[in-house]
């Protein structure tokens, strides 16, 4: 799993189930997308965790969230940054 935070006005454009990308370095300035889908998103809002790299983004309110991604190959390690990238959800019909 990928522990991701979005903030208040990200928060209203995920949803349960929705896809999303995870990119990771891959060496050689090279990136590697992996699938996953969202599988939690906090009800509550916290402060930007610690290792956050500036003050300023520090300071903000965030809703934690998991991504649940396929790890087959081993490539994603604990604590390992992450970028990541939502897939719209389909609007139902």
């Amino acid at each position: 799993e990928v522990r991701a935070y979005v903030t208040e006005p990200q928060l209203s454009s995920i949803r349960l189930g929705q896809d999303a990308r995870v990119s990771i370095d891959a060496g050689g300035g090279q990136r590697q997308n992996v699938p996953g889908t969202i599988t939690w998103i906090s009800s509550r809002a916290e402060f930007t965790p610690t290792p956050i790299q500036t003050r300023e983004e520090r300071v903000d309110m965030v809703y934690a969230i998991k991504i649940r991604v396929a790890n087959a190959n081993g490539v994603l390690k604990i604590g390992m940054p992450v970028d990541v990238q939502f897939v719209p959800a389909r609007a139902s019909r």
